[in-house]
């Protein structure tokens, strides 16, 4: 093979390989934007469940005062 036509050849090997090269780069930045808002939804969800097992807890506590005065109000009664 000569040197003139090995040239085209690595020429449209280095055009296609430049492409490859930038189509990862272009989904590796969505995959890092996806990851970051990810992430985000995961830290809302997290304070989502805090708050709604606080709620919780509260409700709990507050029904076991309901019954234990209930109790009381019955053995009074």
């Amino acid at each position: 093979m000569s040197q003139e036509s090995f040239i085209p050849n690595l020429d449209a090997t280095l055009v296609s390989l430049e492409s490859r090269v930038d189509q990862l780069a272009k989904r590796s930045a969505a995959l890092q934007a996806e990851i970051t808002m990810l992430r985000q939804q995961n830290e809302q969800l997290l304070t989502e469940r805090s708050s709604l097992s606080e709620r919780s807890e509260q409700a709990r506590i507050k029904v076991e005062a309901m019954i234990n005065r209930l109790k009381a109000m019955e053995q009074n009664a």
